[in-house]
């Protein structure tokens, strides 16, 4: 990516062969190294189910990419360049109590899904933790469904985890977040402002094993993980199923 904000004043942003998600070294890994910090609040009375928690989290990724703040001359709009320019890298911290708290006093956004709440903050060099953040934990991250999840609503977005990889809830949460924001980035500015406008509705289903490998070579975006922790580099993770790219593809 270059460092203009082609992410908010492009038509159809090119992600393509220079995707920050993309195998292989590529120039942005010479770049100064981003990450995105995210933290669940996690209670031991009252955790909140992991869809609702990945859910939230993808939601709180695109919040933060259509702030105000994080474009043009906002106060955040250089992190996020900075971050774009390299590998897009997430990490997903938990919190409770007093903890929790604390993240409150950074600069930052709070996402609330049905029970879960993740806050968002400004991208930050990768060794530049707040003491706030660096102190959380970032593995042993896992949560439970304690109901059977309903099918996907057809018109709302889906982001669709790989029914063949074991991912703590930790991981999948960033990973969805990845899917989220490719989706947005291929999405036009009509298509991202009326996301935007009705709350960016979506949902994250794990795939049938016999459908997955369609959905692979579908073209809908794709998120492979750089294999910095848990999987293997390369790996295929969470596809991006927004209804206005099938259109897209379907019409081509």
């Amino acid at each position: 990516m270059s460092s203009q904000d082609t992410h908010h004043t492009s038509d159809v942003p090119a992600v393509g062969a220079d995707s920050p998600f993309r195998q292989g070294r590529i120039a942005r890994d010479d770049a100064p190294q981003f990450v995105l910090p995210l933290v669940v609040r996690i209670e031991k009375a009252e955790p909140p189910a992991r869809t609702d928690a990945l859910e939230t989290a993808a939601r709180a990724v695109l919040v933060l990419l259509s702030d105000e703040r994080a474009h043009g001359e906002g106060e955040w709009a250089q992190a996020v360049r900075d971050w774009q320019d390299a590998r897009i890298r997430k990490v997903v911290r938990r919190a409770r109590g007093a903890e929790w708290r604390k993240t409150d006093t950074l600069p930052g956004i709070t996402v609330h899904g049905e029970a879960a709440e993740v806050r968002v903050f400004p991208p930050i060099p990768l060794d530049g933790w707040p003491k706030e953040l660096a102190k959380l934990q970032v593995s042993g991250t896992d949560l439970d469904d304690p109901a059977p999840l309903a099918p996907p609503t057809p018109e709302v977005p889906v982001l669709w985890l790989n029914p063949d990889l074991d991912m703590s809830a930790g991981k999948a949460m960033a990973q969805a977040g990845h899917a989220a924001q490719l989706a947005w980035w291929e999405l036009t500015a009509a298509e991202r402002t009326a996301w935007q406008q009705s709350g960016f509705p979506l949902q994250v289903r794990t795939a049938d094993r016999t459908t997955w490998p369609t959905l692979t070579t579908s073209g809908l975006p794709l998120v492979r993980d750089a294999g910095f922790t848990e999987i293997p580099s390369g790996s295929a993770t969470v596809i991006a199923d927004h209804p206005a790219l099938r259109s897209r593809l379907t019409h081509r």
